[in-house]
């Protein structure tokens, strides 16, 4: 288990990380979102003991970092792929790290198979690596003694797609072994996809954490339907919230327009048959879900704002407040 309680961090008269709490737990995958600059780079920094913080505490398998006795065999941590001398091979830079845990010599072998480095790749000296070459490298290292614990910095950065989901995979399979997982990211499809619970921070603060399935439940459904003014009337009868989305054609007068409900699907389609309202499309929001409530939990920290954003944060955020943790 990852335990972070009310973790500060401040550089000067700026706040990095401010009363930071959270936990990530066995056999499951946690993704920690945060736009740049949130302060996810600062946790988990302090988590693994490369920042002190100025108030609070951070526990690995109950311990601090730099009070577990052998810290590689328990945790495997992945913060910068390129932080590695350019001039030694791939295989030096994990014998060495090998022979400083006490390991057998054969687990080189075994975590470069892993990654799927090659023999070739594995011998040539690091200033040679691409960026997908060094990640793969990075989490061999990290991977080096079987660890119950895995913290990850954008692990998939510079990975092809074939590669991202090679390390999806990878990591699904490492949590249902058993370990934990935390796993930083600006990829949200691929958060979305392989994480149990996820953790957003902004501007230093913890503004959600839960369950991926709670914190999506907001996400609602998205209806189309040729009679959106029935559609709209029978769902205001039932007392269930919705609101106008798009039209889902560009031709004529009579194509389908697009209703956001705030409930499941199988509400919604109840309500259209009990009024005999046609649908053509009814779908969980799921999937744009979690970039939606990023965008809506994170709105005013975002460098690129896009004119709706500030709209669609005041329609989103009520409906998630009761997952903010």
């Amino acid at each position: 288990m990852i335990t972070v309680d009310a973790v500060t961090k401040t550089y000067g008269t700026f706040t990095a990380v401010d009363d930071v709490t959270f936990t990530a737990l066995p056999g499951r995958v946690t993704g920690f979102l945060g736009p740049n600059g949130a302060g996810k780079s600062t946790t988990l920094r302090v988590l693994v003991g490369l920042t002190p913080p100025d108030r609070g505490s951070a526990q690995v398998l109950g311990r601090r970092f730099k009070d577990l006795p052998n810290p590689g065999r328990e945790v495997g941590v992945l913060l910068d792929a390129s932080a590695q001398h350019a001039g030694r091979t791939g295989r030096e830079v994990l014998t060495i790290a090998q022979r400083t845990m006490a390991l057998p010599s054969a687990r080189v072998d075994d975590v470069i198979d892993t990654v799927a480095l090659t023999e070739d790749e594995a011998g040539r000296r690091l200033r040679d690596y691409s960026l997908g070459m060094r990640q793969r490298l990075g989490l061999a290292h990290a991977l080096l003694g079987d660890p119950e614990v895995l913290i990850l910095d954008e692990p998939a950065n510079g990975l092809d797609p074939a590669g991202i989901r090679w390390m999806r995979d990878l990591l699904r399979g490492y949590a249902d072994r058993g370990a934990t997982v935390l796993l930083s990211s600006h990829l949200l499809h691929e958060i979305e996809v392989v994480a149990d619970d996820l953790v957003v921070i902004g501007h230093g603060r913890v503004v959600a954490a839960g369950t991926k399935a709670d914190l999506l439940a907001g996400a609602g459904t998205h209806a189309a339907t040729r009679s959106p003014a029935a559609l709209s009337g029978a769902l205001t009868a039932s007392e269930v919230t919705h609101q106008l989305v798009e039209t889902a054609g560009t031709s004529g007068v009579d194509h389908p327009v697009v209703l956001r409900v705030d409930t499941d699907p199988e509400t919604v389609g109840q309500v259209a048959a009990a009024a005999g309202i046609a649908l053509t499309e009814l779908r969980s929001a799921d999937g744009a879900g979690l970039e939606e409530m990023f965008l809506a939990l994170t709105a005013d920290t975002q460098r690129d704002r896009h004119p709706t954003t500030e709209a669609a944060a005041a329609a989103e955020t009520p409906s998630l407040q009761g997952a903010v943790a």
